[in-house]
């Protein structure tokens, strides 16, 4: 009821705008009589159904358009139970603009389809309307009236199937042959039995125009092109940094350094990186926050943060880690999935016999050259935090009292080593060799406030008070 009543409004809403805009345009009340408007019917599996005013120089596919604009103006302005909108947004997609026919009071009869017009610009599927003329548009189901074209075309995709398709159409539906494609002449069609157990197979050449049958999927056959993009990105201290062309598992890194013009003097080699890149668009992205639509098309071909999840998942499947441990282990995943990071010395990189200069890169690989460094940076809790020249020999304290020594609320007794290679933390009293680039971090002491110790010590005085309490009631039995 309620859909047969929205569907009446819109009716009467549309007849109501078209009698205004008409009346607008002949400069007097509108009169189906008036010399620039005629009456044209809608009829069968449209949004809506009736006779409406059109002009006498308008062609099918603007009346129709025209009609689903102001049906869907209509219902997104003056519909509010979200329900009954979305069944009319259903209707608004759920009609065919192939297969429809126009009846002319001459008694004359053509078949239409717009869909064609839309991508060939052919006039003779969008003729001009004439008084008196219904448009029917067929009934329309994508589940079953379909076919779909593959391959090396230039608009894949799923298509209404009309009775009389024939390979031709399916091919100028797709938009043709898509040139980057060579050596271009087969297509599979893949035809379903009607229980969908058996299916037939036929390669037939683009020139056969087989006819088509309903449910058939057309797979254009062709090599797949691998003219790419293909791209690696090198960052640092080369002279010409930036992304560099590459072949397909073909270009070594010697090339590709050669490429980017060298090294520069202060090229960091033994700390080089060479990351393979997998999920770096999702850490760069949802991590970072960084707009990388706006950014290179190096970073377009990722692949989805799922792949990320579900890695992360497949190693937690079986864990016995604890909940805390799972926090940490959850980074340490995050890194090895996004950097796949390898340190490489880049010293005999450039030498035509060295193994490392010799690695093939892949799409996506990211090489990054850091600049050398004679410093070790002190930060934390330290006075004058930054970098302090390196000096062979000194340990941890040395490189403090150059920093101003402790704050304050230093932790002196967990100062910590940081290696600038690895990142890995060491306790500077365990291992204090320091080597130019690696950090040190000096940690802040907790400064609780007075109701933290209460805190802490109701705690203690109340385990104190339950094992008093067990005791005497031990030593009572």
């Amino acid at each position: 009821m309620k859909k047969s009543i929205l569907l009446f409004s819109l009716f009467l809403f549309i007849s109501f705008a078209n009698a205004q805009e008409t009346s607008k345009t002949s400069g007097s009340s509108f009169s189906i009589s008036t010399p620039s408007a005629i009456s044209v019917t809608i009829g069968g599996d449209f949004i809506i159904t009736g006779t409406f005013p059109a002009y006498m120089s308008e062609r099918v596919d603007a009346f129709v358009t025209r009609m689903y604009n102001q049906a869907r103006e209509y219902a997104l302005r003056n519909i509010t139970d979200p329900k009954l909108l979305q069944t009319i947004n259903k209707k608004l997609e759920d009609f065919s603009l192939r297969n429809i026919t126009l009846k002319r009071a001459d008694g004359t009869v053509l078949h239409l389809d717009l869909m064609k017009f839309r991508l060939t610009g052919d006039f003779a599927d969008d003729p001009y309307l004439k008084n008196d003329d219904v448009l029917i548009f067929a009934p329309y189901d994508i589940t079953r009236d379909f076919f779909t074209v593959e391959g090396a075309v230039n608009n894949p995709g799923k298509f209404p199937f009309v009775d009389g398709d024939k390979l031709s159409d399916a091919l100028e539906l797709a938009q043709g042959i898509n040139k980057a494609y060579e050596n271009v002449n087969k297509a599979a069609i893949y035809r379903l039995s009607y229980n969908g157990e058996k299916m037939k197979k036929m390669v037939v050449d683009l020139n056969s125009n087989l006819p088509l049958e309903r449910g058939d999927r057309v797979v254009v056959q062709a090599d797949e092109t691998q003219k790419k993009a293909f791209s690696v990105l090198i960052l640092g201290e080369v002279k010409s940094p930036g992304q560099i062309p590459i072949t397909k598992d073909n270009t070594t890194l010697r090339e590709a350094i050669n490429d980017a013009g060298g090294f520069t003097d202060l090229a960091w080699l033994r700390r080089a990186k060479l990351i393979r890149g997998t999920n770096l668009r999702f850490v760069l992205e949802d991590q970072l926050g960084l707009n990388l639509d706006q950014q290179s098309k190096f970073f377009s071909d990722y692949p989805n943060p799922l792949i990320y999840d579900y890695e992360k998942a497949k190693m937690l499947r079986m864990t016995t880690l604890t909940e805390a441990d799972t926090g940490s282990f959850s980074i340490d995943e995050l890194v090895r999935q996004t950097l796949n990071e390898t340190t490489v010395n880049l010293d005999s990189a450039l030498d035509p016999a060295s193994f490392i200069g010799n690695t093939i890169l892949r799409d996506g690989d990211i090489i990054f050259i850091p600049q050398k460094v004679n410093s070790v940076y002190v930060y934390g809790q330290v006075k004058e935090p930054g970098n302090i020249e390196f000096v062979n020999g000194k340990d941890f304290s040395f490189y403090i009292r150059k920093a101003g020594g402790y704050g304050e609320l230093a932790n002196k007794g967990n100062v910590s080593i940081i290696k600038g290679g690895s990142r890995a933390w060491i306790n500077a009293k365990n291992d204090g060799s320091i080597n130019p680039g690696d950090y040190i971090y000096v940690p802040k002491n907790p400064n609780h406030e007075f109701f933290y110790y209460v805190r802490e010590a109701a705690t203690y005085l109340g385990i104190v008070g339950s094992l008093a309490t067990i005791y005497l009631l031990l030593k009572g039995l």
